[in-house]
């Protein structure tokens, strides 16, 4: 056939294609007849929906003083963190699992971590791991999917429960008062988006660098400085040693004590291994009782990758219960805006009733809303508290967030164990309170999933 006439066809063809799917009148009036403008039932609608926000119109009335937030069973925690303009939220969390272990070593009425110590080693150590990543994608093409995921996922302030571990293995901890938070580290939005600025700049110049690995090498260490510089100047120097001082409960000022940031971590938690804390997943899309890796999804170069167990909600729940009654804070996260009222400080499904505002029914389950993006783990808090009926069966979670206590119920918020099945994604659990069935999980060899996989988004 003549490549011309070929030609006329395909774009034939492709034209006739496109007119199939457009909308005819025939089609048009069958749609616009779900909405009748002189129905006084849609009127009605129409000048509420219009004149309101949608949230207030859904809100379901019948649940608004259903929940109370007392608990049975609940962590000996005390004080409300305040990650402010930023998406720490993970590390915040991390740190508040730690915080009673703190509060009862030293026998304090209350005691916070400096965030902002970790945070400045967090950046630092993700601006290491991407022009590593540069390094090693230098002779791919620009648009190759790792380059351009490096490109996409320069840094940032998210992160998950390695993510921590990671730099708690590596750097240890401070108290709040030696390394505080600046304006920067609770505003960060600015700073990360130069730093990611320059790491771009210094990604570009890497790739055009000729020369083995070492001379590049010595190019990102002089590019490293850069980034601690800036840094350093939006969050302040890292202490490498301090000394500190605390009034206990009683009144008693102990004298002052000179600690590293391991050794003062170590006084807090001994000989404690944080091999011994399990991420349990609840994933829908994927096989259950399988172990998962994901690839590069990490703040330390060396460092641990996220690695999960994958559960159905039901089966986690018990290790959780557990951990609660022995007095253990977990890391937590969740889809946290879903049907979440924020002034009562309650996460449930039956919230808002958006299916009887509009008429229309939203009724994806847990799978669906996964493979369609519709839904995702967002926001990391501390799981630490749990109530339970006559029967012993668990009826709702308490969550300490990390928002302030201006935020929810007085910082806290009471989550339904209905929620709990649809929304968690993500419980770290010590294996002492996990049974050996699952924990023999672990000895599998991990199933590798890519960076760029969209169930794996970081909290923040």
């Amino acid at each position: 056939m003549n490549k011309t006439v070929t030609i006329i066809i395909a774009v034939f063809l492709s034209i006739s294609v496109f007119a199939q799917k457009g909308i005819s009148e025939k089609e048009m009036k069958k749609i616009t007849a779900s909405y009748n403008e002189r129905d006084i039932n849609t009127k009605a609608l129409t000048n509420a929906i219009s004149n309101n926000k949608i949230k207030s119109l859904a809100l379901n009335r019948g649940n608004v003083n259903k929940f109370d937030h007392e608990f049975k069973y609940k962590v000996d925690v005390k004080g409300i963190t305040d990650q402010k303009s930023s998406g720490r939220c993970w590390m915040f969390t991390s740190l508040n699992v730690l915080r009673p272990k703190a509060l009862s070593k030293f026998n304090l009425s209350n005691f916070e971590y400096s965030t902002n110590y970790l945070y400045f080693w967090d950046i630092f150590e993700k601006s290491n791991l991407f022009l590593e990543g540069i390094i090693e994608t230098r002779n791919l093409k620009i648009n190759d999917r790792k380059v351009d995921w490096l490109f996409s996922n320069v840094v940032g302030d998210g992160g998950v429960w390695n993510s921590f571990v990671n730099l708690a293995d590596k750097y240890g901890v401070v108290p709040k008062e030696v390394m505080p938070e600046t304006h920067s580290s609770e505003n960060t939005s600015m700073m990360v988006r130069l730093i990611k600025r320059k790491l771009r700049e210094d990604a570009i110049r890497l790739r055009a660098t000729k020369g083995d690995d070492d001379i590049l090498r010595n190019h990102k260490i002089e590019m490293l400085g850069e980034v601690y510089r800036m840094l350093a100047l939006n969050l302040g120097v890292p202490p490498t040693e301090f000394e500190w001082r605390y009034k206990s409960k009683d009144g008693t000022l102990n004298p002052l004590k000179k600690y590293t940031p391991k050794s003062f971590m170590k006084e807090i938690i001994g000989d404690f291994n944080f091999n011994d804390y399990v991420m349990l997943m609840d994933d829908p899309t994927r096989p259950y009782y399988k172990l998962y890796e994901i690839d590069k999804d990490r703040n330390v170069l060396e460092g641990r990758n996220w690695k999960f167990i994958n559960l159905p909600a039901k089966e986690i729940k018990p290790f959780a219960l557990k951990s609660i009654q022995n007095n253990e804070a977990m890391y937590f996260s969740c889809d946290v805006g879903k049907q979440l009222n924020s002034k009562k400080g309650v996460l449930d499904t039956e919230n808002y009733d958006y299916n009887s505002l509009f008429g229309v029914k939203f009724d994806m389950n847990k799978k669906e809303r996964i493979l369609s993006h519709e839904s995702g783990s967002t926001h990391g808090m501390a799981l630490v508290g749990a109530d339970v009926d006559k029967d012993e069966k668990i009826t709702k979670w308490l969550l300490e967030n990390s928002w302030g206590k201006s935020s929810g119920h007085n910082g806290y918020l009471t989550m339904t164990d209905r929620w709990f099945d649809e929304y968690m994604f993500r419980v770290v659990v010590l294996r002492k309170f996990i049974d050996a069935k699952t924990l023999k999980i672990l000895s599998q060899k991990p199933i590798l999933l890519p960076p760029w996989d969209p169930m794996f988004s970081s909290d923040k």
